[in-house]
């Protein structure tokens, strides 16, 4: 925890009490359901709560902004958003049903009211449009920038133009290539001084 209130010191006291719960729920969920690597469950702040919290580092969500992160997995990076910006409205996608059951329980256990989630593929999920697509979900940048570019709203309310926000790893130089279209990488390691950040990014791509 101490990951987190290392770098935001101003949080809410709610906002404090629900990253506080996560330790226990993720432990707990993550004993029957397997949403996290039982090797890296002790490191849930600094390598998924606080590298979810990274995309805050580059866009601050304004009230009324629409997310969806696809490929949730566990919830991450939606929940730590979601707790983050608590004005905001937050999808969560993911095709492994058991994965999107510990977000569920999560989600409730927290009270979070602006957080929905949806078991399908992102080619399922029909008429629905998002100021921004996070994900931190492993497929090649160019291949995620296709499925998100159908579900980007045109417009937009908040300082960066509506698009995709990506966290990836490794050399990203042939993935930005392939995307043909203005891609902005902010290292990590700008952003935390932990190790484990030294090769991680932001990826931003306007839609």
């Amino acid at each position: 925890m101490q990951h987190i209130t290392k770098y935001f010191p101003t949080l809410t006291p709610e906002q404090l009490s629900h990253f506080e719960a996560l330790d226990a729920l993720y432990h707990d969920w993550n004993s029957k359901i397997n949403v996290i690597s039982r090797k890296d469950i002790d490191n849930l702040y600094k390598h998924h709560v606080l590298h979810s919290l990274a995309i805050a580092r580059v866009v601050t969500f304004r009230a009324g902004t629409r997310i969806m992160d696809l490929g949730t997995g566990g919830g991450f990076p939606g929940i730590p958003l979601a707790i983050m910006y608590p004005e905001a409205q937050f999808h969560l996608v993911d095709s492994i049903g058991k994965k999107i059951r510990v977000c569920n329980e999560v989600i409730a256990s927290l009270g979070l009211k602006n957080v929905t989630t949806q078991h399908a593929r992102a080619e399922e999920v029909k008429a629905l449009r998002f100021d921004f697509v996070v994900s931190r979900a492993v497929m090649p940048l160019a291949d995620l920038v296709k499925i998100s570019q159908r579900h980007v709203a045109r417009g937009g309310c908040n300082a960066l133009p509506n698009g995709l926000i990506a966290l990836k790893g490794g050399e990203l130089e042939r993935e930005r290539q392939a995307v043909r279209r203005e891609t902005i990488i902010t290292p990590i390691s700008t952003m935390f001084a932990e190790d484990y950040f030294a090769e991680k990014q932001v990826v931003y791509v306007p839609l």
